[in-house]
């Protein structure tokens, strides 16, 4: 998000003497744009770990393409989550409080994956591999369906309730009213829809970076998924518009944010219809540009409805808003974080580009050793 979108953003919600909070709002919703673009290949990737292909070699291919790369694009979510701590203590604290189970969750599921990958080539069994296989898959799932559930509830807005317990320096802080609340049919067409797109966007990656079998049965599950995801990505941006696209923030003004939203909306649709496009051409790379795209306007348009309440439904608190300034620390505390930002971010930036342009090359089954196979028969190769 650029100066025009600051600019549109305080139209909406004038926030004269918090520019340095909306500025913050803004660089976390980079962070989780900048996570889901790079890491919504690689959940792709260990979700189609166990179905691609039966073979190994196959199989240690798909791992490789993110070898390099999954731990690394990880840590855009540890930066968000240390962020928003950092600028938004009562943000986080409701977040880390109320919403414990899902965020347990994810935390189970990248933990699973993790070990998966780093212990499936500790034997040369299959069995061990295979059943590893799993591991990597369940563990790239689980975090998927709950990003997709829980931004589907932020852009609806979860429904808050007030207590003893819930306040933060004399200020109401939100806390949800329940885990099954969380589990409305928009919430759940949001997390199918990130299984989907995601999925889609580990397809087209693998049809990107590989060669021979793998990248031929890469780009026939694209077609398909794409389609599915297509579909799924079409209901949420108009049901979500649609239906929550209302606030009481700023009557009058906040209709431009969803506006922009619509327009955003719109835009990741067209884009996941040229990435289906593309695909079918044999155009690998200005599909996996498209999925990228379409993943990245998604996400936008839900950050663009969660300004300024931050994805909470303010309605069950009596009137008491909720939004980024009542959450926001000290103004010194984000002049400081702007600063040590300015300076650090480009240096990570640079440095995760290069890692990609080392590793730019396709890979296939050539590349790859069997060490499953017996010894005469390694020799015999």
């Amino acid at each position: 998000m650029n100066t025009l979108a600051l600019t549109a953003l305080e139209t909406a919600y004038p926030l004269s003497d918090n520019k340095l909070a909306v500025l913050w709002f803004i660089l976390i919703g980079v962070l989780w744009i900048g996570f889901f673009f790079l890491e919504g290949f690689d959940f792709g990737v260990g979700m189609l770990l166990p179905f691609l292909s039966k073979k190994d070699s196959d199989r240690r291919v798909m791992v490789n393409t993110i070898g390099p790369h999954w731990d690394g694009n990880e840590v855009w979510l540890l930066t968000a989550g240390g962020a928003t701590f950092a600028a938004f203590a009562g943000w986080y604290a409701s977040l880390f409080s109320s919403l414990y189970l899902p965020l347990f969750l994810v935390l189970v599921g990248l933990i699973l994956r993790g070990v998966a990958f780093e212990f499936r080539g500790k034997q040369e069994s299959l069995t061990w591999r295979r059943a590893w296989d799993w591991a990597a898959c369940v563990g790239s799932f689980l975090p998927t369906l709950v990003f997709g559930v829980g931004f589907a509830n932020f852009l609806k807005g979860v429904v808050l309730v007030a207590s003893e317990a819930s306040y933060w320096e004399g200020h109401v802080i939100p806390v949800y009213s329940g885990f099954w609340s969380l589990f409305h049919p928009f919430c759940l067409v949001g997390g199918l829809l990130f299984v989907a797109l995601f999925v889609s966007h580990g397809a087209i990656f693998l049809s990107l970076k590989t060669r021979g079998e793998v990248r031929a049965k890469a780009k026939s599950l694209a077609a398909k998924s794409v389609l599915v995801s297509l579909v799924l990505l079409a209901v949420f941006v108009v049901w979500g518009n649609y239906a929550y696209g209302g606030t009481d923030f700023v009557p009058g003004k906040v209709s431009l944010l969803i506006t922009i939203a619509w327009v955003v909306g719109v835009l990741s649709i067209v884009a996941l219809a040229g990435a289906w496009f593309f695909s079918a051409k044999g155009r690998d790379g200005l599909a996996f540009l498209c999925t990228s795209l379409a993943t990245v306007t998604m996400i936008l348009m839900v950050l663009l409805h969660m300004f300024p309440n931050l994805g909470f439904n303010s309605n069950a608190l009596g009137g008491i808003s909720v939004d980024l300034t009542l959450v926001a620390n000290s103004h010194t505390t984000l002049k400081l974080m702007t600063i040590f930002a300015a300076i650090m971010v480009p240096v990570v930036l640079a440095y995760q580009t290069w890692t990609y342009f080392v590793f730019r090359r396709r890979l296939s089954t050539k590349n790859i050793v069997d060490d499953t196979a017996p010894v005469g028969a390694a020799h015999a190769i």
